[in-house]
């Protein structure tokens, strides 16, 4: 069922019983087609065959008049092997959304509402095969089928739906390896886990892995050898969760106010998007605001967040996948925040370059809306807030923050306006339900100005004995210009249009690349040195000691898209105030 067709179907059959769904059961329709993966193509008397298998299953369940958690969690275990076994369907196939939308609106309407009751879109419609009703279980036991067992799809039932979702959730570097999953589920089912909390335990053991997973080819160590090594990092979380609920540990001692932050006064919650490599929430952590969930689809700036955070949970997925019941417990938090990737003009809309931007900017709204925090804070261009042509945007964004309660401000700010050495203009919305949003008032401009280019990167200029340091200190006598990050779709690392590097030529510096080092003693003195990746980082006034994760292109783009933690912490102040009142 192709989607302009399977939406209104789904609209339709929400408001219908379980019986008068049970009347629009089909093995055909009009509006379906096959999909284009070569192969034989079903039968409807296959497909009759598949729906009798099915409703047998549910009616162990309760179908059609009822049904609990237990025999719901039965149920999908039994299905799992059902559909993975009985549709003989390849990965291919299985990743065509359109083909699980036929299944949960014309073959098994019925069963699929009973299964979720008034469900959202993507159980039905596939959008987000982790979540869909009858897809995700297919690809469960596709991940876990193991077929020298005595029982294949036996290991289906070592871990419970929350527990699959912390896998999939990181799936870029682990859930999407048949080979790496069953290696855990392995090693898992022989912890101990006497008097830990499960879900705690795993989170850790994930994280864990993922730190390994830049350095080590899981699918390609012998099954003995991954297990071995799993094994090892297994024991080392359940050690850690051990050692954290003791009585003696340190989480019995007072807690410490985050730097900039006074003591006793109160922190807020929040949930961080596009996170990148954490320096808007690193910023947001001075002004008050702890992260209980992070999200990224980059995994080297998910790397970078773990480096320097280790126990703040990072999600390694597109925000547009994140769904708020994979941790409830970002629901209702105080505030979700984004700097979220760059807009283009309106004259790009629905041009190749434009799509993901976009795509971005409304699944981020739609997911406000759904945790509906206290107070949004995002972080786009310039253009975006002030710009003509971004009018059908704005208008767009305010309708849904109208509809959802809340009010806002639009606002450009410039980090050099708040101790950053860098002419950086980033376009902001700030949004606040009552009674916040009337508390609420810009940061004011601190009165000192900012450093200079000198003084911010003279140390680092002259600690290799470069002759021509205290020359160059003197003439980079400005700020610089904004870093651009660049875009993936293009090479490597330079700063910049050549604008850009125009500008940073007149404060000596070569923007054609980064260097790797420092100049030397034997640097000319009249030549004009290239920034390294951690000089970068300090023009964005990133702390000396936040590392990271990745090649030199990476990590340059990961500085270079970053918010300046100085700038997020004053709008962070600002909205703590707020909500303090």
């Amino acid at each position: 069922m192709l989607a302009d067709q399977a939406r209104p179907l789904f609209e339709e059959y929400r408001h219908l019983t379980i019986a008068e769904l049970a009347g629009r059961v089909s093995a055909v329709h009009d509006s379906a087609v096959y999909v284009a993966t070569g192969g034989d193509r079903v039968s409807a008397d296959q497909l009759q065959e598949l729906r009798a298998g099915v409703v047998d299953l549910a009616k162990r369940a309760g179908f059609p008049d009822g049904s609990d958690r237990t025999r719901n969690a039965e149920f999908d275990l039994r299905l799992a092997a059902l559909l993975h076994a009985e549709m003989g369907m390849v990965p291919a196939e299985a990743a065509s959304r359109d083909a699980w939308a036929f299944l949960a609106l014309v073959l098994l309407p019925d069963v699929a509402f009973w299964r979720y009751p008034q469900p959202p879109r993507d159980r039905v419609l596939g959008t987000d095969l982790t979540r869909h009703v009858f897809g995700r279980l297919w690809w469960r036991a596709q991940l876990v089928r193991s077929s020298d067992e005595p029982e294949p799809y036996g290991a289906l039932k070592i871990l419970g739906e929350a527990a699959f979702d912390q896998i999939y959730a990181r799936r870029a570097a682990l859930g999407g390896s048949p080979h790496m999953v069953r290696a855990i589920l392995r090693v898992w089912k022989d912890l101990d886990l006497t008097g830990l909390n499960e879900r705690e335990t795993l989170r850790d053991f994930l994280k864990r892995l993922l730190r390994l997973a830049p350095f080590v080819l899981f699918d390609g160590i012998e099954e003995h050898a991954l297990d071995h090594e799993l094994r090892a990092v297994a024991q080392e979380s359940v050690d850690a969760q051990r050692v954290a609920s003791s009585p003696s540990a340190d989480d019995t001692a007072p807690i410490q106010a985050t730097p900039m932050e006074s003591v006793g006064s109160s922190r807020f919650r929040s949930v961080e998007i596009c996170a990148g490599a954490g320096a808007q929430a690193l910023g947001l952590e001075r002004a008050g605001f702890d992260p209980v969930l992070l999200i990224d689809s980059k995994a080297d700036a998910c790397f970078t967040i773990d480096l320097n955070r280790p126990k703040w949970d990072v999600i390694c997925m597109d925000v547009a996948h994140f769904q708020p019941s994979m941790r409830p417990e970002a629901l209702s938090v105080d505030l979700v925040s984004g700097g979220l990737p760059r807009v283009k003009s309106s004259a790009t809309v629905g041009r190749a370059e434009d799509t993901e931007e976009r795509g971005v900017l409304r699944a981020t709204v739609s997911l406000t809306r759904q945790i509906h925090p206290k107070a949004v804070l995002l972080e786009n261009v310039p253009d975006l807030v002030e710009n003509p042509g971004f009018e059908a945007d704005r208008s767009w964004i305010e309708a849904e923050l109208s509809n959802a309660g809340y009010r806002w401000s639009w606002r450009v700010l410039n980090a050099a306006d708040f101790g950053v050495p860098q002419n950086r203009s980033s376009g902001f919305l700030v949004a606040l339900r009552d009674p916040y949003f009337s508390r609420f008032a810009w940061p004011e401009p601190d009165e000192s100005p900012a450093p200079t280019v000198g003084q911010v990167l003279g140390p680092s200029m002259s600690a290799n004995g470069w002759p021509g340091a205290e020359r160059w200190i003197k003439g980079a006598d400005r700020i610089a210009p904004a870093l651009v990050g660049g875009s993936d779709r293009r090479g490597g690392a330079d700063l910049g249009p050549t604008g850009s590097k125009k500008a940073w030529a007149a404060l000596g510096v070569n923007g054609n690349s980064l260097g790797d080092e420092p100049p030397g003693a034997d640097f000319p003195a009249d030549s004009q040195p290239k920034l390294t990746v951690d000089q970068a980082a300090l023009v964005q006034a990133i702390p000396q000691d936040w590392r990271f994760f990745g090649g030199k292109t990476s990590r340059y783009r990961q500085i270079g898209h970053a918010m300046p933690p100085p700038l997020a912490t004053a709008i962070g102040r600002a909205i703590a105030a707020a909500l303090r009142g």
